[in-house]
């Protein structure tokens, strides 16, 4: 629950009201469901049970309808950071904000790459992605939950020139 509920938080950060929906196995029991759905209404997202087959798709329109009600719904998205950050920035920005790390680490190697990006123009239009792994919010996939008090390593940035992507990598 706290990790979806970061989750719900980082797509909230951006003005938008999220969809979580509940992937529901036959092996769920009411009260887990309700758990789930009360948890993600309390933190700001609408919620739905996705259609599963293991439970005769007894709510296939759920997810439609509130899909389509978001839809429909007005916004204020805003991005996390503006263009003209400075991309170390940006990674701080980023570490805090949607991974919830207390800062960032640069090696000395990855901080001498990101201020050559800086100083020179031609970047200033190139958005940053993140290289990490996806089975954590820190670096480390071991890492589990919404971890507090870490510090996201930064330990090379490689540049997609086509794309227009510097991408930051962050533990092995």
């Amino acid at each position: 629950i706290p990790n979806m509920v970061h989750h719900i938080n980082i797509i909230r950060t951006s003005g938008i009201k999220p969809v979580v929906c509940i992937n529901r196995f036959h092996t769920d029991t009411k009260d887990e469901i309700t758990m789930v759905r009360k948890a993600a209404e309390a933190a700001g997202a609408r919620c739905a049970l996705s259609p599963q087959r293991a439970v005769g798709f007894s709510e296939p329109l759920e997810l439609a309808d509130v899909v389509k009600e978001a839809c429909e719904d007005t916004n204020d998205f805003k991005y996390l950071y503006p263009m003209g950050m400075k991309l170390r920035e940006r990674v701080d920005k980023i570490a805090k904000v949607v991974y919830g790390a207390d800062g960032v680490a640069w090696t000395p190697e990855a901080e001498a790459k990101a201020k050559t990006f800086e100083s020179d123009a031609k970047y200033d239009e190139y958005a940053t992605m993140m290289v990490k792994t996806h089975l954590s919010l820190t670096h480390d996939p071991a890492i589990k939950g919404v971890p507090k008090g870490w510090t996201l390593p930064i330990r090379d940035v490689l540049i997609y020139s086509g794309a227009k992507f510097l991408c930051p990598c962050a533990g092995a």
